[in-house]
């Protein structure tokens, strides 16, 4: 028989386990029913009702501005790593932008920054690094555990997005790299929300990395403006050159924040 210990891990973690896997069920439905372009929406009550239920405080779901500093880290993320596969592109001479509409791209580029910043504080970000962070806490567990297991749950609410006809879904040799690629990338932006304390500005990030990612790579199948079709390699988020990259950063982001004294005294 299960020692004491566990039932009272398990009660306490029945609400976290709960929410993700309503959350991924009610995406699931959606995106296998042509609704995918509304499929991020329902994590919004969700977020809602799971907090009332709870009853966490503002500061406790990340609903705080951070520091100017973070907003600069926020934006370093997207930055440096989609920066620095772009260059690796250009050196490997695949980039091709004979046929680029610089100007539509440059509006692309302004409207999926602002509507992503404004859509995932109260979807993605305010629920897998708001209510569930906070829900984890509650439950007992420390920063590192909640860093590794809310990123998890976000790759695996990802799972119908790109196996299911969304147009969003990537060939599926590329499905196994996005997935283990959506767990890093969910660290780095817990990191951002463990650093800062703040969903807005994993948000910012989170924003700035989608624009960066699909509106100069594309998605799915379709080609970005740099016209670069080799995105099993060359990719963001489905690729191995972005998967090392972003694993890169996320080492050393965590190897920064952890060299902090007042981060080692946190956890």
């Amino acid at each position: 028989m299960p020692p004491a210990p566990y039932f009272r891990c398990m009660k306490t973690l029945r609400a976290p386990i709960f929410g993700v896997l309503a959350a991924i069920a009610i995406t699931s439905t959606m995106d296998a029913t042509g609704l995918s372009t509304f499929s991020a929406l329902p994590l919004f009550p969700l977020l809602g009702l799971f907090w009332y239920l709870q009853r966490f405080s503002r500061a406790e779901v990340g609903l705080a501005w951070g520091q100017r500093r973070h907003y600069g880290l926020a934006a370093l993320y997207p930055l440096s790593v989609v920066g620095a596969i772009i260059l690796i592109a250009a050196a490997s001479g695949v980039i091709d932008i004979s046929h680029t509409n610089w100007k539509k791209a440059a509006l692309n580029f302004a409207l999926v920054t602002a509507s992503n910043l404004l859509v995932v504080i109260i979807t993605e970000e305010g629920f897998f690094r708001g209510w569930l962070w906070a829900s984890l806490g509650r439950a007992g567990l420390r920063q590192p555990g909640i860093l590794i297991w809310s990123s998890i749950a976000f790759s695996l609410w990802h799972w119908s997005a790109v196996m299911l006809n969304t147009g969003f879904n990537p060939p599926r040799a590329q499905v196994p790299v996005f997935m283990v690629n959506a767990i890093v990338m969910g660290a780095v932006w817990g990191l951002l929300r463990w650093i800062s304390g703040s969903v807005i500005v994993s948000s910012v990030s989170h924003g700035l990395w989608n624009a960066m990612a699909y509106v100069f790579f594309g998605f799915g199948t379709r080609v970005g403006a740099l016209g670069i079709k080799n995105t099993g390699f060359f990719a963001p988020e489905v690729g191995f050159l972005g998967l090392a990259v972003n694993l890169i950063f996320a080492v050393a982001l965590w190897r920064w924040w952890k060299s902090r004294p007042r981060a080692a005294a946190s956890t």
